[in-house]
């Protein structure tokens, strides 16, 4: 999470600086890659600046680079091809606290997608998208190799959720969730929200093996209104 984090927050904060942000914005505004010599022309700036901080934004993930020969020419004498500079399809972006909205809009587009196929009521389907969702996100860290077999559960599931922006907060058989990775539709359609991060967070439980781990709604202001302890039954 910490890596990710440093990795997002390093590609805006190459925007900082003004020149180079300026460089940003003219590449990504024009139709097609260009090259040095053009960003210097249209903006002022010295090529051998331009060079630095062109590729300042290259190495941060913000812009990609292609070769060609602007002459279209080929063969002897056509030249060197040229670096040329168009927008990263790598999208960037940072908020704090961090949100996942992409992920809301998946399990919800998921689910209108099956209850127009006759997949039966709207919530339902929403309640096995965002299950099928936390089945997925367990599966991928397993994969992944996980997290030690010796840890115990409450702090393995503490450990992924912190990676899906819900920054736990473990106490002594509790978890506590201190941040809603969706927070803007929570406070619209909260029993919706609430509804479908406890089906993701129990599926993501379970598939993680938590099995002696309670997973219940307990809505409290300030945080998530998903809570998680140890199952003393178990």
């Amino acid at each position: 999470m910490t890596d990710d984090f440093a990795t997002r927050v390093a590609g805006i904060g190459a925007l900082a600086e003004p020149v180079r942000r300026e460089l940003y914005l003219y590449v990504v505004a024009q139709s097609e890659p260009v090259g040095r010599d053009q960003v210097a022309a249209e903006t002022g700036v010295p090529r051998h600046a331009v060079k630095f901080h062109l590729d300042r934004l290259v190495s941060e993930g913000l812009l990609e680079t292609e070769f060609r020969r602007l002459s279209g020419k080929r063969g002897p004498g056509a030249g060197r091809p040229a670096k040329l500079y168009r927008r990263a399809g790598r999208e960037v972006s940072v908020t704090l606290p961090e949100r996942h909205y992409e992920l809301a809009g998946q399990i919800l587009a998921d689910a209108v997608e099956e209850a127009a196929g006759g997949g039966g009521p709207v919530l339902a389907a929403v309640a096995r998208a965002a299950a099928a969702a936390g089945q997925r996100v367990g599966a991928q860290v397993r994969a992944a190799g996980g997290v030690p077999p010796t840890r115990p559960s409450l702090a393995a599931v503490a450990e992924v959720l912190a990676a899906q922006g819900y920054e736990p907060r473990l106490t002594p058989g509790q978890l506590v969730l201190a941040n809603c990775p969706f927070h803007a539709l929570a406070k619209q359609h909260t029993e919706l929200v609430c509804g479908m991060n406890l089906e993701f967070i129990t599926a993501l439980t379970r598939e993680l093996g938590g099995t002696d781990v309670e997973v219940r709604l307990d809505p409290a202001p300030g945080r998530c209104c998903v809570a998680l302890r140890s199952d003393a039954r178990s």
